[in-house]
This record gives C-alpha cells, sequence and structure tokens, in this order.
C-alpha cells in the first residue's frame, strides 16, 4: 500500500492476526468504541491488529513517534468464512512526501528521501522558522494537543531523559517544584519540557529571568501559578538549549558550610599562678 494522504483501507477478519509493516516505530490512536473489540499491538516498526468481534468502519491513526507524522487506516472486521484462507501481511510505503508546515522546505519535491535520509534532508532544507520555535512548538503538541492534531517534523528525535533529574537548581528563589517530562532534540538543538507545580498557597507569577542555568529560550505554557490544590497549580516549561541536553545547561548544586571550620584555632593562653597575669609565650 502507497500512503499519499488518503486513508488506507485494511481488513480484518474475527480471530486473525493481521500485520501491517510500516518500517518505522508508531504509536497507534484507537478509538474508545473498539478498544475492547480490538488487539493492537506496536513494536519493531510493525502494527499487530487482532479483532475479537466484528468492526464496523472504524479509523485508527498510526503516528510515528520521532517526527509526529500520521497515517491514516481504515479498519473492518467480519466474521471469517470456512475455506477462506489467513489474510496475508500488509505493507505501508510512502508517497510523494509534502511539504512540512512546521517551515521545511525540501530541496526537491518530487523525490521520495529513504527513511535513513530524512535527517540528512531536513538538516539541509532550508528553514524558515527557527529552530527554537519549531520544536517548542512540537514539544506543546505533543503535551497538549491531540493525536491527530501534532504536526509532523523531519528530522527530530525524541531523547532519553531520567525523570529523577535533580531540578532543584532551576528556580531557587521560588515555591515550586520541578519535574523533567520529556525531550527532544532537532539538529544541534534541544528542548526539554518541565512539568513544574506550585507548593505555595498564593498565586506565582512567572518570569522567565528567574531561571538559573545556560538556556537558549524558555517558554511556560501559561503565565503564572494557581494556589497549591487548584486545578491552576501546575503548568509546563519548555527549555531549549545549544549543544548540549538540559543535563548539562543546570547550574551545579551549593552545598552549604561553614567558613569557620577552615580558620585556624586561636591557642590557649597561660596564666602566672602567683598574681594571674598571663605569662609571655617563649620565643
Amino acid at each position: 500500500m502507497r500512503w499519499e494522504r488518503m486513508p488506507l483501507a485494511v481488513a480484518l477478519k474475527v480471530g486473525q492476526e493481521r500485520i501491517v509493516f510500516i518500517d518505522r516505530n508508531v504509536r497507534v490512536g484507537v478509538p474508545a468504541g473498539v478498544g475492547e473489540r480490538l488487539r493492537v499491538q506496536s513494536a519493531g516498526g510493525a502494527v499487530y491488529l487482532r479483532a475479537n468481534e466484528p468492526i464496523e468502519p472504524t479509523r485508527l491513526q498510526l503516528q510515528d513517534t520521532d517526527t509526529g507524522a500520521l497515517i491514516l487506516l481504515d479498519i473492518a472486521a467480519e466474521p471469517a468464512k470456512g475455506g477462506e484462507p489467513a489474510l496475508e501481511p500488509v505493507r505501508i510505503v510512502e508517497g510523494d512526501v509534502p511539504s512540512a508546515r512546521s517551515g521545511d522546505q525540501p530541496t526537491d519535491a518530487d523525490e521520495v528521501p529513504a527513511p535513513a535520509n530524512r535527517q540528512a534532508a531536513a538538516q539541509s532544507a532550508r528553514r524558515e522558522t527557527p529552530i527554537s520555535v519549531v520544536l517548542t512548538r512540537f514539544a506543546a503538541q505533543n503535551l497538549y494537543a491531540p493525536l491527530r492534531t501534532v504536526e509532523p517534523l523531519p528530522g527530530v528525535m525524541r531523547v532519553n531523559l531520567r525523570r529523577d533529574l535533580d531540578l532543584g537548581t532551576l528556580i531557587p528563589t521560588l515555591p515550586v517544584r520541578a519535574t523533567a517530562l520529556a525531550s527532544w532534540r532537532l539538529e544541534d538543538q534541544w528542548v526539554t519540557a518541565v512539568r513544574l507545580t506550585n507548593t505555595d498557597a498564593g498565586w506565582i507569577t512567572l518570569d522567565p529571568r528567574v531561571l538559573q542555568g545556560d538556556f537558549l529560550t524558555a517558554t511556560f505554557q501559561h503565565e503564572a501559578l494557581g494556589p497549591r490544590g487548584t486545578p491552576e497549580d501546575t503548568t509546563v516549561l519548555y527549555l531549549m538549549t545549544r549543544g548540549r541536553g538540559i543535563t548539562q545547561s543546570l547550574l551545579p548544586a551549593l552545598h552549604r558550610f561553614d567558613p569557620a571550620t577552615h580558620l585556624p584555632q586561636p591557642e590557649a593562653s597561660v596564666e602566672d599562678p602567683k598574681d594571674g597575669k598571663e605569662a609571655p609565650h617563649a620565643q
């Protein structure tokens, strides 16, 4: 099958598993109405579909985990008839690639780059929108927008990020708890999404000037945090860095110490036992 921005029809038989090869890692969006009647698994660039009951025509969304690009499948499941052969696997290949809505312009719209060359093609393309804007928008869409509305971004890669990363030095002057959520990379720039939660009983106005670290840009999803325990007490901060991730861009933690412990201790004075005056020290 050739994906050319038109939904692809995939027939299923009840009780039979059908494999859809797509040669990329994808997330599968399944409507709630068929969730219990359809088993879906995605692994190693293949999607495994098995219908447990008849399913009326339904649309599935396959989203590339790296670029966010979508492929639409229209499935329908019917009871298998006796003597019918098992359904064969399906392979989906890309058709003509449209210009990315993020501002990328392919160097040759008539040629379809191979999967291994997508990142190189995206790097060499002329970019109308700054990477920091494109990457921040991509991160925000992945966290807040419905799956079908996420704009594809060629060349973007998900970056491993420690969820227990210590962010205590990020906003030390505000009563805010910071938690790392996810990180993506495009060319030489990283964006890291950080959840901010108010731990105080009052409102907090967010100002990027209080952030501590070496950041290219900083964008708050909301401009203020509500009191602790309210729906408005949490937002997301998007931090852009160049040439390295957030771990290397944070300020080191400062450990408190008492400088007096490093000073020399004064010598004890010696008194003359006769008149109570101090005796001179021997030279």
